[in-house]
């Protein structure tokens, strides 16, 4: 699977713990920053990881920040993402089948490098059930973005 990960200061060590992880697990993960513990900004991580999946250069994405909340919430600004705060693997599973969620977000200072791997692990195996009560609320949500993004980039 294509992923698109990225992190802020914040997240980049628990981001080079997931990147390598993706790796041994066989996925295509791009690294779209921080490359550093250098100070760098939430917003700018969701960007580049919504991006990748509008541009359908990646499947699903993966945000690190300190607590995971800034990514997530500068993940949902733009159409089409459902990013999720998820800091245990039922979560992460049931927000991919139930919600067709597409990012992960995750926080460095929160969790720890074996509990996100074993989170990221639920988030990529699980899969959208296409259930007509899931099918209908994903419905609802999308026409709840498409109103409020009329004539907006």
């Amino acid at each position: 699977m294509k992923i698109a990960i990225a992190a802020d200061h914040g997240g980049y060590r628990l981001k080079t713990v997931i990147m390598d992880f993706l790796k041994k697990l066989g996925h295509e993960a791009a690294d779209l920053g921080a490359y550093s513990e250098e100070p760098s900004d939430y917003p700018d991580s969701a960007r580049s990881v919504a991006r990748a999946l509008m541009d359908r250069r990646a499947e699903r994405g993966i945000l690190v920040c300190g607590s995971g909340v800034g990514a997530c919430i500068a993940a949902n600004k733009f159409p089409g993402i459902r990013a999720a705060l998820c800091h245990d693997t039922f979560s992460a599973h049931q927000g991919v089948e139930d919600d067709d969620m597409n990012v992960l977000c995750l926080g460095e200072r929160v969790i720890g490098p074996e509990l996100a791997k074993e989170i990221v692990s639920a988030f990529l195996a699980a899969r959208f059930s296409g259930a007509e009560r899931h099918v209908r609320r994903l419905g609802k949500v999308i026409a709840i973005e498409k109103e409020f993004m009329k004539g907006k980039d």
